[in-house]
């Protein structure tokens, strides 16, 4: 996927996070915007699985170079998985951040939530 490139069958958040959903749980990352603006990430800190996430609240943080972000829950639910390639290198969030950069998979507690996320028009519309 090339520089700044959306896939279409996501849905965004205006906190620059991805969502996929995956059937039983739904997948989350950091859009290439996002980690653009960062720079190089250095560090991520992510829930335990078992956790409870609560839509547009603080669930984790992401670490560069430049500055430390918060990371906000796309949807409510519980953290079923989390990306444990990222503690060894968080650079992969960089290099891949619709693959294998995701952050987390969240079980949600109410899916229609999602419906209110951004499609990519409206995200490429909000980062343009």
């Amino acid at each position: 996927m090339s520089e700044g490139e959306l896939p279409e069958g996501l849905r965004y958040t205006e906190d620059h996070e991805w969502t996929r959903d995956d059937g039983d749980a739904v997948a989350v990352g950091i859009t290439w915007f996002a980690q653009d603006q960062l720079g190089d990430v250095v560090y991520v800190d992510l829930p335990s699985p078992g956790a409870d996430v609560e839509k547009g609240q603080p669930f984790g943080e992401v670490e560069s170079t430049k500055s430390v972000s918060d990371l906000f829950a796309p949807i409510t639910g519980t953290i079923v998985e989390r990306n444990e390639v990222l503690e060894d290198r968080p650079e992969v969030i960089n290099e891949d951040p619709y693959g294998d950069g995701w952050l987390v998979t969240i079980a949600p507690a109410d899916r229609s939530q999602l419906d209110g996320l951004l499609d990519a028009a409206a995200y490429r519309d909000l980062t343009s």
